[in-house]
C-alpha cells in the first residue's frame, strides 16, 4: 500500500476500507443505471446530517455569550412577570431561531468548536489527513488557521514548543516580533518567509521558522491557512561560535608556549648545541610546554563540546554517590604524589543521591574540582569529598557535593571570576605549571546544562570549599 493510498483511505467512513468503499460506489452506480434514480448511501445521509448539525452548533457556539444573556433575561422576566412556562419556552426558542438565521457578519472569528468541526468537513481536506502529512515531515510543523489559531501539529513541534495544543493562538506560544510580523505578512498575501529567533527559557536556543501560505480554495474558514515549520539550529550556532572562540582563545593562549619552544629551539641550534646539561634542561621545559599546549587544546575542545549540548537536557539517571566513589579512587594516586590525604564522606547513598544527568560529565566536574584542590593545596595537606542530601523528604531535595581543602585559600575579590575562561589565581605566589584556566569554566557549563550550580567559599590561609548542587530525583519519577 503506498503513502498516497493510505491518505485516501484515511478519509473513508469509520470501519470501511478503501476497497469496500470503492465497491459500494460501483454497486450504487449500477442501481442508478437500472432505476434511473440516484442512490443515496447511508454514509451520505450521515454526513449530510452531521454537516447540518455542525453548522447549527457552530452558529450557537459563536453567539454563545449573547444567547446566554438573552435566555437569562427571558427567564428572569418570565419568573418576575408570572408568565406561563410554555410562553417562556416559546420565547427562548424564538431567540435560538433568530441566532441560527442571522448572518455571521461582524463576528471576529470562528468558535473553537466550529474550527475543529469545519476542519473535518468533507468539503475540504479532513484534519486527519493533514495530521498524516505533518507526521511525515522531518521538521517540526504546525498548521495555523486564518485567525492565527493552531489547528494541528506533529510530534516534533510539540517537543519543541511548550504548551502547544490545538486551538491555542500561535502568538501566545511564540512572542518574537519578527516571527509575528512574518505570520501577518504571509497572511496578507506575501510569499514564504524564513525568520530566525532566539528563546532564552529554559535554556538558550536558536530556531528558524518558515511561514508558507496554503491554498484555501475550499472556502472553509477553519481550513489551514498557514504551514509553519521550525528547525532548531542551536548546534550550528554554537559550532560557529566555537570556531570563532577556538581561534581567539587558542591564538592568545598558545602564543606564549609556542614562543618559548621557538626560543629554546633557537638556543639549542646555537650556543647550547654542545652543552649537554643545558640541552637536557631545555628539552625538559620544551616537553612541559608541549604537554601544556596539548592539555589546552583538549580543554578547549571539551568546553566546546559541552556548549554544543547545552540546549539538550540530560535524560539518564546517575547516582552521585557512585560518581564520588569513582573520582575518589582515580584521584588517590595524584594525592599520594603530593603526600596528601584524600577522604570520602557519604552522608547519603543509593537512590537518595540520584540526579538527572550524564555520568561522564558529572565525573569530569568532580575530577576537575578535586584535581584543583590537590594541585593548589599544601603539600602533605588534606582534601575531602563530602556528599549530603539537603531537604530530605521535601518535594525538591538537593544533592550537595563539597570538595574541601586546607590550602592557602583565595582572596574574596577573585571568587566571582573563577569560572571565567583562562582566569588564573596564584594564591600563594608560587607558580603551578600545567593549568589551562579552563577547568572551572568546564564545571560551570556542565552544571548549567544539568540545572545545577556551583558555590565557592574561601578564606585566605584556611582553605576553600567548592560546593556542587544538583536537584535530586524523586523516587516516583
Amino acid at each position: 500500500m503506498t503513502d498516497a493510498y493510505r491518505l485516501e483511505a484515511a478519509g473513508s467512513a469509520p470501519g470501511t476500507t478503501a476497497g469496500e468503499e470503492n465497491g459500494a460506489a460501483v454497486d450504487a452506480a449500477a442501481r442508478t443505471a437500472e432505476t434511473g434514480q440516484p442512490t443515496v448511501r447511508s454514509s451520505d445521509r450521515f454526513e449530510a446530517a452531521r454537516s447540518v448539525a455542525d453548522r447549527v452548533l457552530d452558529r450557537l457556539a459563536v453567539r454563545g455569550w449573547l444567547l446566554a444573556v438573552a435566555v437569562a433575561v427571558i427567564v428572569l422576566l418570565g419568573v418576575r412577570s408570572g408568565l406561563p412556562a410554555g410562553e417562556v419556552v416559546v420565547a427562548v426558542a424564538v431567540v435560538l431561531l433568530v441566532a441560527l438565521v442571522l448572518p455571521r457578519h461582524g463576528l471576529p472569528r470562528e468558535s473553537p468548536l466550529g474550527a475543529a468541526r469545519a476542519a473535518r468537513s468533507r468539503h475540504g481536506i479532513p484534519l486527519r489527513q493533514w495530521e498524516h502529512v505533518l507526521a511525515a515531515l522531518p521538521d517540526a510543523a504546525v498548521l495555523v488557521s486564518q485567525y492565527g489559531s493552531v489547528l494541528a501539529a506533529n510530534g516534533s513541534a510539540r517537543d519543541l514548543i511548550a504548551n502547544l495544543e490545538a486551538g491555542t493562538d500561535i502568538s501566545a506560544l511564540i512572542r518574537d516580533p519578527d516571527f509575528l510580523d512574518a505570520i501577518e505578512e504571509v497572511q496578507s498575501g506575501g510569499g514564504p518567509l524564513t525568520v530566525r529567533y532566539t528563546e532564552r527559557v529554559p535554556v538558550e536556543r536558536f530556531l528558524t521558522a518558515t511561514v508558507s501560505r496554503l491554498d484555501r480554495s475550499s472556502g472553509q474558514a477553519a481550513q489551514p491557512d498557514l504551514l509553519v515549520t521550525f528547525r532548531d539550529v542551536s548546534e550550528q550556532h554554537r559550532l560557529e561560535r566555537m570556531r570563532a572562540d577556538f581561534v581567539s582563545y587558542a591564538s592568545h593562549e598558545l602564543r606564549t608556549p609556542l614562543a618559548s619552544l621557538l626560543g629554546f629551539i633557537e638556543t639549542l641550534r646555537g650556543r647550547a648545541r654542545d652543552d649537554a646539561a643545558a640541552r637536557e634542561r631545555f628539552l625538559e621545559i620544551m616537553a612541559a610546554e608541549g604537554a601544556r599546549m596539548s592539555r589546552l587544546i583538549d580543554d578547549l575542545l571539551s568546553l566546546s563540546r559541552i556548549e554544543m549540548k547545552a540546549h539538550l537536557p540530560p535524560r539518564d539517571r546517575v547516582e552521585l554517590a557512585d560518581v564520588a566513589r569513582h573520582v575518589h579512587e582515580t584521584m588517590l594516586p595524584l594525592a599520594d604524589d603530593r603526600s596528601m590525604t584524600l577522604e570520602l564522606e557519604l552522608d547519603a547513598d543509593g537512590e537518595d543521591t540520584e540526579v538527572r544527568g550524564e555520568r561522564d560529565d558529572l565525573v569530569q566536574v568532580l575530577q576537575n574540582l578535586v584535581q584543583n584542590a590537590i594541585k593548589y593545596g599544601n603539600e602533605q595537606g588534606h582534601v575531602a569529598i563530602r556528599l549530603r542530601l539537603e531537604g530530605r523528604g521535601s518535594r525538591t531535595p538537593i544533592v550537595v557535593v563539597d570538595v574541601v581543602d586546607d590550602g592557602p585559600g583565595i582572596a574574596a575579590h577573585h571568587l566571582p571570576r573563577l569560572t571565567e575562561r583562562f582566569y588564573r589565581v596564584e594564591s600563594d605566589g608560587r607558580s603551578r605549571p600545567g593549568g589551562t584556566g579552563l577547568g572551572l569554566a568546564i564545571v560551570k557549563h556542565i552544571l548549567n546544562r544539568h540545572r545545577g550550580e556551583i558555590s565557592i567559599l574561601s578564606t585566605p590561609g584556611r582553605g576553600s570549599t567548592f560546593s556542587v548542587r544538583l536537584p535530586a530525583l524523586n523516587k516516583s519519577r
